[in-house]
């Protein structure tokens, strides 16, 4: 089972998708889930593996996607006791049977991928900076190859993207300085990527931008561009550019969601209720379990707490269900 959890980890990895590794570091019975045991979650929800049954599992989906969302690991806490604890994440457990189950997750994100268009040597300074830190380096070039390139992953020897697989996540960065730069810009400008930075001076961008703009490109699109390229570091050099460039994709990676997170984030907003036995959250969209009372509706985690609402609905307030 192992061999197969590091299996499916690898293939997600090599796919270039967003997930949470849950893992379970300890327990108090009677739970389902047992030390050790470890479940992959996607960006859609979707859970690979065993954490413990339906009780844990809401918990484990919903902190694991918000994991996804900041990049930072938790600890989260299913118990019956719900107190406060500094660095745990404490969600109350649904399960009449009680217990306790501590669960670990780390995300696991894609490293960004730079997308360098043109054979300039601030390109080739930026490659070697952002292999450094383990981003991917593509390069696409007139006549390049991996000796003038050493630190790229993948060498395209033309301007040509149509045989390449370009997502929102890719930060595309025109570095032709003179060369084809109007042809360059425009293949950059018709892919998906949110990111497009072209290196040049306010002057020249500002033709090339209307130039393209007289070509059909579309507006909204054309002021996406960012140019000059890099952070205002006041950069001189071409290494200097290639860093400010770098640092300034390192900033947006931190914050910028994955092509899955955002195909995966509903059309409108996301409307949650709080189980009033168990007080975990519940997607109202997805609630397989409801009771009407008193004209009003409630949502459940699971068929347990709705039995037990159903026996003495009256015991239970509003207040406070809707967050």
């Amino acid at each position: 089972m192992f061999d197969q959890f590091l299996s499916k980890a690898a293939e997600m990895l090599a796919s270039g998708q967003s997930f949470a590794i849950a893992e379970v570091v300890h327990f108090l019975k009677p739970v389902s889930g047992k030390s050790g045991d470890k479940a992959i979650i996607s960006a859609d929800g979707a859970i690979w593996g065993w954490i413990g049954g339906g009780c844990a599992q809401p918990a484990v989906v919903k902190e694991a996607l918000k994991a996804l969302k900041d990049g930072r690991p938790r600890l989260v806490r299913i118990s019956t006791s719900s107190a406060e604890e500094e660095g745990v994440v404490a969600y109350n457990m649904s399960c009449h049977s009680g217990g306790t189950l501590e669960v670990y997750i780390e995300p696991v994100l894609p490293k960004p991928h730079i997308l360098i268009l043109g054979g300039s040597p601030v390109g080739r300074t930026l490659a070697r900076l952002a292999k450094t830190i383990n981003y991917t380096v593509t390069v696409v070039a007139p006549a390049a190859d991996h000796a003038s390139y050493p630190d790229a992953d993948y060498v395209f020897p033309d301007l040509n993207l149509a045989g390449l697989k370009i997502t929102p996540r890719m930060f595309v960065v025109v570095s032709t300085q003179g060369e084809q730069d109007e042809e360059a810009l425009e293949q950059a400008l018709l892919t998906k990527a949110s990111y497009v930075a072209f290196v040049a001076s306010k002057t020249k961008a500002a033709k090339v931008i209307q130039f393209l703009e007289e070509r059909g490109i579309d507006k909204a699109r054309l002021a996406q561009v960012r140019a000059p390229a890099g952070l205002n570091i006041q950069a001189r050099s071409q290494e200097e550019i290639a860093v400010s460039i770098l640092a300034e994709i390192v900033q947006l990676s931190k914050n910028q969601p994955s092509e899955e997170k955002a195909s995966a984030m509903p059309p409108e907003k996301c409307i949650e209720a709080k189980d009033p036995i168990c007080g975990m959250t519940v997607d109202v969209a997805k609630a397989k379990h409801m009771s009407e009372f008193d004209e009003r509706r409630f949502y459940f985690c699971c068929a347990g707490c709705k039995q037990a609402f159903d026996k003495q609905p009256e015991k239970y307030t509003v207040a406070d269900l809707t967050t």
